[in-house]
């Protein structure tokens, strides 16, 4: 049962800090730290006194209310004040924020124990406490600001003498809490996916929490803080704040146990009837629209709108949800999320997303907890009306058709189609989908994500291509499971190996599938057939595309070096392809996340900033493991270490690689094109050329144009190498 208390009147704004926590017998130790102010402050004068209680301001103890020598009382009016209470410089002007226009001043309102810089606009706050607020902030219309001793402004830290319970923590991946992390500002996504992942390394857990709490003070008495230029108006309550500057926050119901990013190049916006409490927002951000946030970290340039909820959940940078729910997940950047009726829940997905109207992403659990989980790669993308059961696990790029998934999934095929054939009952896996019959909508993927990538401090590099390591890695595993289904189609009784071997002899002849059902194993938890669909197209196209990423590779490093220097690089490259891990939407090879984990695990690595500098050396060293990835990629699905690479074999790869974007570029238009030829397209429209007003006209496609620019200047590339190779073109 909570309790009254009733206290002096003389004491109001007092004993914020309880005496056991006094730093240095100084109630106002951190306070004064975190208040950095270049102007001495003074006492009022008796004059500066009796205008404040003539124009109806009151305080217990006008000796504590502190002023700088450009103070101005008039703009002082119906205020009462009670503790330690400094303002800063006052000029004779007003305020104007977007039509907001207010005097500066203190009106209406009851500060306690507060410190304001200059030229502040405060107006009809009824209660705030404990706060330092910037210059030039405006203030209107707030029910109640106040802040607790033990405030920890979103961060999972405890404070001197808290119990274990009141810590905050984020249940992601898995909604029994067995992946749980301490949420902090600043957390990237690769920081959250490493403590969510190792549960079994209790070393390395420990090193996590002591690495986050490391960068904390574990003392009482920081006061909540609105940084220089902000906006607050319009809202109900606000507790335990750290924003930024530039911030601007508007008809909010509560803002409880934040931080709130925002700078004056990447501002943060809150809007109408939002409730966000014991989370972390990043710059940029905007959440606007009857949001409901709890336990939760919105990371920079991301979106909240339209009635979106978002529980226990990491939201990658670039990212948008609205009108959904999104419960225990861990998304990578990138992902877009819109509809109302789409869910997602106990979810590990790495970002490059989208989730379609009516997807319920691990809502039905298969066991008798909670303790399902569903992890996809980058580019998911669960169709319209798409159920999906826990456990799953989708390789990156995966299209799922509508319809209830009954059965856990073990999807290994990158760029592939998966759908129910309900009139026979089977599972049907078309893998390279994307490539053979929406080229325009997969090339489009790297451009667009490039694009909608707001940071203003790239310091982390996130990879958008669809052609990438750990993508080309999924295309080599793709390659074996696709030739041991056909070898087992043709001949089950031998040893896997030779199944294998067999199934790569009839991909690679001339011999035709058709007629003949390829099965697939260990892709659905049931017992009826799971097809593999064009397994002949998918395997020639998966090949072609590994090509094609070297190719791109070598050609950006041939345009600077001769094939004699070239040629002596690569041979000191590792021939074996390296494994890939996708930490937060950065690719890293396995070999170099072990040396970062091992270092924590020895202290040599003592804070997540001391990660987060490996992550940007990492950054600046990506392109280099990326060619070297894509040189080992080359050598193995042509069978031809780089020291028997010939003029004439380079020759052929070029001239393979122009074939191949020239393919890549027709099937782009072709496949945009069949919308303008489309009958059904067209029959909403009162003649062709409305619907082009409507939609557009094909030769202005913006994405179409730059890709028919970006190849001639690759026919452009191939031919200078070509001639520098002395051959003729």
């Amino acid at each position: 049962m909570s309790k009254i208390i009733k206290e002096k009147l003389a004491d109001l704004g007092y004993h914020f800090i309880p005496p056991a926590y006094l730093q240095n017998d100084d109630e106002y130790f951190y306070r004064n730290q975190q208040f950095c102010f270049d102007r001495k402050f003074r006492n009022l004068t008796q004059e500066e006194i009796k205008i404040l209680i003539k124009n109806d301001n009151h305080s217990h103890n006008w000796d504590d209310v502190l002023v700088t020598d450009k103070f101005l009382p008039e703009q002082i009016q119906h205020s009462k004040f009670y503790g330690l209470v400094r303002i800063g410089d006052m000029d004779d002007v007003y305020l104007n924020f977007r039509d907001l226009r207010l005097p500066c001043g203190i009106y209406n309102s009851t500060i306690i124990s507060s410190d304001f810089g200059s030229t502040v606009a405060i107006h009809n706050v009824r209660y705030m406490a404990h706060f330092i607020i910037g210059d030039e902030v405006m203030l209107a219309n707030i029910n109640e600001m106040e802040t607790s001793s033990s405030a920890k402004f979103g961060n999972g830290i405890l404070k001197t003498d808290d119990v274990e319970e009141r810590r905050i923590r984020l249940e992601l991946c898995n909604e029994n809490g067995g992946r749980s992390v301490l949420p902090f500002d600043g957390m990237q996504a690769g920081d959250v996916y490493l403590w969510s992942r190792y549960r079994n390394d209790q070393e390395l857990q420990t090193r996590f929490q002591e690495m986050m709490e490391a960068q904390f003070s574990p003392h009482h008495g920081f006061y909540s803080e609105i940084g220089h230029h902000s906006v607050v108006k319009n809202t109900h309550t606000i507790k335990d704040i750290k924003m930024g500057s530039h911030a601007y926050v508007k008809g909010v119901n509560k803002l409880k146990n934040l931080t709130i990013n925002s700078s004056a190049e990447s501002y943060t916006q809150i809007g109408e009837g939002c409730e966000l409490v014991n989370g972390i927002i990043g710059y940029g951000c905007r959440i606007f629209y009857g949001v409901k946030a709890v336990r939760f970290i919105l990371s920079s340039n991301s979106q909240l709108k339209y009635g979106a909820r978002l529980i226990n959940s990491f939201l990658g940078d670039n990212s948008t949800i609205s009108c959904c729910e999104v419960l225990n997940s861990l998304i990578f950047p990138a992902h877009e999320q819109h509809h109302n009726n789409s869910f997602l829940c106990a979810a590990l997905v790495k970002g490059q997303s989208n989730m379609a109207a009516g997807a319920t992403v691990g809502s039905n659990h298969n066991s008798r907890a909670a303790d399902g989980e569903i992890i996809a790669g980058r580019g998911f993308w669960p169709g319209l009306c798409v159920s999906l059961k826990h456990n799953s696990r989708f390789a990156s790029y995966t299209l799922i058709v509508k319809g209830d998934f009954l059965h856990e999934l073990n999807i290994r095929f990158p760029f592939c189609l998966v759908s129910n054939e309900a009139a026979t009952n089977r599972l049907i896996v078309l893998p390279a989908y994307w490539f053979l019959y929406n080229m325009y909508a997969m090339m489009r993927n790297t451009s667009k994500f490039q694009s909608r990538d707001k940071r203003k401090f790239k310091n982390q590099y996130i990879e958008y291509d669809v052609l990438a390591p750990d993508t080309v890695n999924e295309m080599f595993v793709a390659l074996a499971e696709i030739e041991k289904a056909v070898g087992k189609a043709y001949r089950d009784e031998n040893t896997e190996t030779e199944i294998q071997a067999l199934g790569r002899s009839i991909l690679l002849s001339e011999e035709r599938l058709a007629g003949k059902d390829v099965l697939l194993d260990n892709v659905e938890f049931s017992r009826r057939k799971v097809v593999l669909a064009k397994p002949k197209e998918a395997y020639t196209t998966y090949q072609r595309m590994i090509r094609y990423y070297a190719v791109t590779q070598l050609i950006e490093s041939m345009e600077s070096k001769s094939f004699t220097d070239l040629y002596t690089l690569v041979g000191s490259f590792p021939t074996t392809r390296s494994q890939f891990e996708n930490i937060g939407g950065q690719l890293v090879p396995q070999a170099k996340l072990d040396s970062l984990l091992t270092d924590i695990r020895d202290r040599n690595v003592l804070s997540w900033k001391d990660a987060h500098t490996c992550y940007h050396t990492w950054s600046e060293q990506y392109l280099d493991d990326k060619f070297k990835h894509a040189i080992a990629s080359l050598a193995e699905v042509t069978g031809r270490i780089p020291s028997s690479w010939d003029e004439q074999f380079m020759k052929e790869l070029l001239e393979e690689g122009l074939e191949t974007r020239r393919w890549i570029f027709a099937e782009i238009e072709g496949s945009r094109s069949k919308d303008y030829q489309n009958p059904f397209k067209q029959m909403v429209y009162d003649s062709y050329e409305e619907m082009e007003e409507v939609v557009g006209h094909l030769k202005d496609n913006d994405f179409i144009n730059k890709e028919r620019e970006g190849l001639i200047d690759f026919e452009r590339s191939v031919k200078k190498i070509l001639t520098s190779l002395s051959f003729v073109y």
